[in-house]
């Protein structure tokens, strides 16, 4: 019997039966199933961009998560309202009488691009898949934010490497304990909405991209920029991977997994597309960080109103450009608000993120794909997306780039590259019990067993690895019966 496009996109790795009488659709039980996992549970205790000591007020990665998915249905929403089931692009493109001679040709390129019966609303996500993708983005980021990550991949290096978003897809996959060896054992959708790179570390990384190596003592000391990972997944998700695209045609597969042109030849290599769904993840995650850290920033007061009018002042023009029934505020009007009562700064956040959510659009990303899955984009238009990236940029300047926030991530730097190094040094001897048997039963290659350890330290929070750091470092008398 022929398969449904649903069903094929609904299908799992693994050999998961479904309970009797379950009332659950199979992205429901993805949503379920991540909830619950602890992977996710441990995002509570991870640094978003300000230090977890600084204040229980502050934003984590779990809460970070939780607002993303929140802006991503709203995306959804909004991306339903726009694209009604059954509605096509091509119901709302004049006649070609109805337009000018030197318009018709534009009218015949959106007629092959929007023919009639083709519609985006069939490739649009389900609620609870969109949730899921959005919930699931920041599971595989390490300890210390992106200082964790650097120093994961520094130590990585010479073993296939490790970047966040393909320790994502190794969680959902293969490490959470829902199932033996399938992890949370995800339907092919979500793994293709959580897949932002369609590419292996083996095919993009570029190893003069990487900085000088240290000697001695000192191996932590290196600069951050010189050992950012590449943007890919893991060598070790290469059957993940296939299966997530084996309902794609050949060309559309091989497209999708093309990659862009660097600008430097000492750059990593680069994907150039993503997903419908990865898209509507990644506009979610962007509008957040962009207007949450600022809203994170100003309680803390690394960002004032001075500064704000001093970065606006010549582009005030940002504003105006968006203005429309549902946003008529100035640069001026906006600070007024955001360094007012608290109320007013909510309520001016929310107008903000009210404003993109409710400017989305759908677009082609290249009229070559077959599948509406991969066409279609979900994007902001040009004025609204400069006033994001703008807002993104102070807030890039004053708070990411601070001196104080660069210590703390060279200190988690410090401190990952320190503690993964005597993990490596006798991991039989130092691996708690289960993480020893998965060591032991690896494959023999260097690159399985490091992957192991690489695991382990990647799936620490920031409270549990300075625990041990100072359980192994710090020259106390200590106890077998310290608890980490």
């Amino acid at each position: 019997m022929t398969r449904s496009k649903e069903q094929l996109w609904s299908e799992r790795q693994g050999n998961n039966t479904r309970r009797p009488d379950e009332i659950r659709s199979e992205y429901e039980r993805d949503l379920s199933r991540l909830i619950h996992s602890s992977a996710f549970r441990r995002l509570q205790s991870k640094t978003q961009v300000l230090g977890l000591g600084e204040s229980d007020f502050y934003r984590t990665r779990l809460t970070h998560s939780m607002e993303v998915a929140q802006i991503g249905s709203g995306i959804l929403s909004q991306l339903n309202i726009l694209y009604p089931v059954g509605a096509t692009e091509a119901e709302f493109l004049p006649h070609s009488m109805e337009v000018a001679h030197s318009g018709s040709g534009i009218l015949s390129q959106l007629n092959i691009l929007y023919p009639v019966g083709a519609t985006e609303a069939e490739f649009l996500p389900h609620p609870s898949l969109m949730q899921a993708i959005c919930l699931a983005h920041d599971i595989g980021h390490p300890p210390f934010g992106h200082g964790g990550e650097v120093a994961l991949n520094y130590c990585m290096r010479a073993y296939g490497g490790f970047e966040g978003n393909g320790q994502t897809l190794r969680i959902l996959t293969q490490l959470d304990k829902y199932t033996e060896s399938n992890g949370l054992d995800p339907t092919r959708r979500l793994i293709l909405g959580v897949l932002k790179y369609p590419a292996s570390y083996s095919e993009v990384v570029n190893e003069s991209a990487y900085g000088q190596l240290q000697s001695g003592s000192r191996e932590w000391l290196f600069k951050s920029s010189g050992f950012k990972p590449p943007k890919c997944y893991l060598d070790s998700e290469a059957d993940t991977v296939s299966f997530a695209l084996q309902p794609f045609d050949h060309d559309d597969a091989l497209l999708f997994r093309s990659g862009r042109k660097t600008t430097e030849p000492v750059e990593h290599r680069k994907t150039k597309y993503k997903a419908l769904d990865t898209t509507i993840m990644d506009l979610a995650d962007e509008i957040s960080y962009s207007l949450h850290d600022l809203e994170d920033a100003i309680s803390l007061r690394m960002i004032d109103k001075s500064m704000w009018m001093d970065y606006f002042s010549d582009k005030s023009h940002l504003f105006e450009a968006c203005q429309r029934s549902s946003f008529d505020l100035t640069a001026e009007d906006v600070a007024d608000k955001l360094f007012g009562r608290s109320y007013l700064r909510k309520e001016c956040i929310g107008t903000l993120v009210h404003l993109m959510i409710t400017s989305v659009t759908l677009q082609v990303q290249n009229p070559d794909f077959k599948c509406g899955m991969l066409r279609y984009k979900v994007a902001l238009p040009a004025e609204v997306e400069a006033l994001r990236e703008a807002i993104f940029s102070l807030v890039e300047d004053k708070v990411i780039r601070h001196e104080n926030v660069q210590l703390l991530e060279f200190k988690g730097q410090k401190l990952i590259v320190e503690l993964f190094n005597v993990l490596a040094s006798d991991p039989t001897r130092f691996l708690p019990a289960e993480t020893c048997k998965k060591y032991r039963e690896a494959e023999k290659a260097d690159d399985k067993k490091m992957r192991v350890i690489s695991d382990y330290v990647s799936g620490m929070t920031d409270e549990y690895a300075t625990r041990m750091y100072e359980k192994i470092f710090v020259p106390r008398k200590g106890s077998i019966f310290d608890r980490l």
